[in-house]
């Protein structure tokens, strides 16, 4: 199976997702895309209008968001086989990995409340309006209002230290990594990436205290050098056009509808039929930017949908978290 990422450098949830493919040791090339919209190697070529970053493929699969896009590569290159790394590693001193909560703590915290602190902190004065409306439209408006984003500066880095206050004392007790897991797991990833985004930030040089927060600051950089030897092992990812990834993925297999199946039950609560016309989106962020297709399966982690492109037909995934599928048209595709 083929693996893709769309992303680019500068996004943290890329890094993220970088950091898992590495932890992972999964083999995958990547197609660099601009920093902001168009982006026509993913709205024409596949078909997907949702507008965040990044999205990977494995096959004709495509997943959005990092929540779902981590279980996926979990679940279809699973440690088991020998090769393979994992995100939810055995307990230090025994015991099985707490693998829901980690999802749960991953995606509520650190990808939600953590991070929605953090881009108060770019340098919003610098940016070009041309940049600022494409991020006021990813936030439902019409431009970033830089005066409120720097007044806001304050109460956020008051918060981030207070948050940081929390991994501190989860670290307390002398554990390596915050599940006091063997290795590092998707919870450790989904903290640091944030922390070590913030810290290229000019103005936050107060939040890394080594006196306030020693223990914080070593487990990020114990990650960060876990991470760094790993590297030192990977052979340079391959860089791939738009147009040669859309050719491949569309001509590639997708998984079985009926690996994910689809759960009648939560349909109905939904209001969705397979078959029905929907268009799924966000519910925080780039809820404007929905992306439609033919529900093909459902179950109570994602969605799945069929989305035509001018390459062709792809299968594409969302989450059920904090998304919303709705019906567009009540006639059956």
């Amino acid at each position: 199976m083929s693996v893709i990422i769309y992303r680019y450098d500068a996004s943290p949830f890329s890094v993220k997702i970088d950091n898992i493919l590495l932890l992972k040791n999964i083999p995958h090339e990547k197609v660099n895309v601009a920093n902001m919209l168009p982006r026509p190697e993913i709205t024409d070529l596949l078909g997907v209008t949702y507008r965040r970053i990044p999205i990977l493929a494995i096959g004709n699969d495509i997943y959005c968001d990092t929540s779902l896009i981590a279980s996926a590569l979990e679940r279809r290159f699973p440690h088991s086989n020998g090769y393979y790394g994992t995100l939810f590693p055995n307990k230090k001193h025994g015991g099985s990995p707490d693998t829901g909560l980690i999802k749960a703590f991953a995606k509520h915290w650190p990808d939600t409340v953590l991070f929605s602190l953090a881009p108060l902190h770019l340098p919003w004065e610098k940016f070009p309006p041309k940049f600022l409306q494409d991020r006021g439209s990813f936030r439902g408006s019409d431009t970033i209002n830089v005066q409120a984003m720097v007044a806001g500066r304050g109460k956020s880095l008051s918060m981030l230290s207070t948050y940081l206050a929390l991994i501190e004392e989860q670290l307390s007790d002398g554990r390596e990594w915050l599940f006091d897991t063997e290795l590092p797991s998707l919870a450790d990833i989904s903290v640091h990436f944030v922390y070590t985004w913030l810290k290229g930030f000019r103005g936050v040089e107060s939040l890394f205290d080594a006196r306030t927060f020693p223990k914080s600051l070593e487990w990020l950089a114990r990650l960060s050098a876990y991470l760094g030897r790993l590297k030192q092992h990977r052979t340079q990812v391959p860089v791939i056009t738009g147009k040669d990834a859309a050719a491949r993925i569309a001509a590639a297999t997708f998984e079985p509808y009926d690996v994910v199946g689809f759960d009648v039950l939560e349909g109905s609560r939904l209001g969705l039929k397979a078959g029905d016309r929907v268009s799924i989106a966000p519910d925080d962020s780039a809820k404007n930017f929905g992306t439609e297709g033919k529900l093909v399966a459902l179950n109570k982690e994602e969605f799945v949908i069929e989305t035509h492109g001018s390459a062709g037909i792809v299968r594409c995934h969302f989450p059920r978290i904090m998304f919303t599928a709705k019906v567009v048209s009540g006639a059956k595709l």
